[in-house]
């Protein structure tokens, strides 16, 4: 399985804002340490402010900042907000022709199984176990 850009891109801005607690940061110093496009990250941070993990402050001196502790984000929760899907085969999006091997196919169960499994061990992983202690 293959995280998105979009998905890795969040993650940096999470861990970059639980790293600088004690200010506000701006989307400009964010794409540029990463080298990332403003614009790209602008539509980023609006995605995580929706969802309640980024908290946005307007005007001259604003800025983001977590909306929430870093203990009280996981991986999994990032995850499952900022990827399109999970499906690792055609058949499993439900809009694909039907297979010939259905009737015998268990590949698409173990798929499933395997993402849970993907999805359970990102849950037991804190923003806060990815960012050192300053």
């Amino acid at each position: 399985m293959r995280l998105t850009e979009h998905t890795d891109y969040a993650l940096r801005v999470l861990m970059y804002l639980g790293a600088n607690r004690g200010r506000l940061a701006t989307t400009g110093e964010v794409a540029a340490l990463h080298g990332i496009s403003h614009h790209h990250l602008t539509k980023i941070v609006n995605e995580l402010g929706h969802a309640g993990f980024v908290e946005t402050v307007r005007g001259r001196c604003g800025g983001i900042r977590l909306a929430r502790a870093p203990a009280d984000i996981t991986v999994g929760d990032v995850v499952r907000h900022t990827e399109p899907d999970f499906n690792l085969v055609a058949c499993l999006d439900g809009r694909a022709r039907a297979c010939p091997l259905a009737p015998a196919c268990v590949l698409k169960g173990a798929l499933c199984r395997a993402t849970a499994c993907f999805l359970e061990s990102l849950d037991g992983i804190a923003l806060s176990s990815l960012i050192a202690p300053s």
